[in-house]
């Protein structure tokens, strides 16, 4: 495997294994499926849900919702799926920790000892076969097949790219091998750095303040959020976006599918704005180049954890209302609506639990804190397919398709 001049070694298992911190798995619990005579069925597991809630993570049956598997972590944790249907990247202290919820197979959930070092384990990133690990307190990222996972005994072979000034960011790597960064140190975040496979820079920007966030939309056309509107990486090529608010229209977090053209992302325009509760939403073109802020209709509010894109690219939107709605991208209407949990007010602090939606496929799952609750939905339909009632609060959700 090729290493490039910008670039550590590749670090192999083995050599990883002197360094990386094994975790114990105390408190985890697991309950082999069960056929209706009593006896361990050798059925192979279909989707599984990771839901962190605080001090634990619960793994879920995709479908029932039935509890498989509860592992005691840290207080409080973040959850984001590998990337191949099968594994859940858990941020704890130490590093990214591997949650194996056996999506798919016939093997039990583990909360395994392989964990990613990492100084403030940050942003994970799905893409072209990788998967993609940045740590805010060094700024180094950490790469790897995402195949890998699944037939590594321990840690899969990485990559790790060294950062330059630590800050809270995030990194790409596309299918040609270019890498893509954010620029920052501690006094700030201002832009993003391209550089090809052999580490020769392509592009860069430092027209993003507070850069965060990323998203790769269709022919990978990748989009960072800035204070002021948005960068758009295609093709060696960097184009700034501005949003319709100066010097203050931020877009923070985007919601994409790689066959669609247009990004969705958050928006706000008042800095001083106290509360997480959003009301309107960006639309980017990436073919276009263009920005557009689209205002939701009113009692339409949502957070960072509130958007994700499902079936025919369209978007859909878990409002304060208690209800999904549903957007289309291409008109920036809202197409469909449909009531899942209670209404509910926006969180004290982003880290509080408080309602989230992710997808798997056309199914959401649906957290709803205030009845320690979690939700199974058909997007094409809106018909809740399954719900279950905890004995804690979910906070973070992953899913596992298998």
């Amino acid at each position: 495997m090729r290493t490039s001049p910008f670039r550590r070694a590749l670090i192999s298992a083995a050599a990883l294994g002197a360094v990386v911190t094994l975790a114990s798995c105390a408190g985890g619990s697991t309950a082999p499926a069960s056929t209706s005579d009593g006896s361990a069925s050798d059925t192979q597991a279909g989707p599984r849900v990771a839901v962190a809630y605080e001090g634990g993570i619960l793994v879920l049956d995709g479908e029932t919702l039935e509890t498989v598997a509860d592992f005691e972590s840290e207080p409080f944790t973040r959850l984001n799926p590998a990337g191949d249907d099968r594994h859940v990247m858990v941020t704890m202290s130490e590093g990214f920790q591997v949650l194996d919820t056996a999506a798919g197979t016939t093997d039990e959930p583990e909360l395994t000892d392989t964990i990613f070092e990492a100084d403030t384990p940050g942003h994970v990133v799905r893409h072209a076969d990788k998967t993609v690990l940045y740590a805010d307190g060094t700024s180094d990222t950490t790469i790897f097949d995402t195949a890998d996972l699944a037939s590594a005994d321990g840690l899969p072979e990485v990559e790790t790219v060294p950062g330059v000034e630590a800050h809270h960011g995030v990194s790409v790597v596309l299918e040609d091998g270019t890498f893509l960064t954010t620029v920052g140190n501690a006094d700030g975040r201002n832009g993003i750095v391209a550089k090809d496979a052999e580490g020769i820079e392509l592009a860069s920007s430092d027209q993003c303040p507070g850069v965060h966030g990323e998203g790769t939309a269709k022919d990978e056309a990748v989009v960072f959020g800035c204070e002021n509107g948005a960068l758009i990486y295609q093709d060696g090529e960097i184009t700034k976006v501005d949003a319709p608010d100066q010097p203050y229209g931020r877009m923070g977090n985007a919601y994409v599918s790689e066959t669609s053209p247009i990004i969705v992302g958050d928006y706000k325009n008042d800095v001083d704005a106290e509360g997480y509760l959003l009301s309107a939403v960006t639309l980017i073109d990436t073919e276009a180049k263009t920005l557009e802020v689209v205002d939701l209709p009113a009692g339409v509010k949502y957070t960072f954890r509130d958007v994700v894109r499902g079936p025919e690219d369209l978007a859909y939107i878990l409002s304060s209302d208690g209800a999904i709605h549903v957007l289309d991208p291409e008109t920036g209407e809202i197409t469909d609506s449909f009531p899942v949990v209670e209404a509910w007010e926006g969180p004290a602090e982003w880290q509080d639990a408080h309602p989230a939606i992710v997808v798997a496929g056309n199914v959401a799952y649906v957290t709803e804190p205030a009845s320690n609750s979690v939700h199974a939905v058909d997007l094409t339909t809106g018909e809740v397919l399954a719900s279950t009632e905890l004995d804690v609060t979910p906070n973070e959700i992953a899913p596992a398709a298998g």
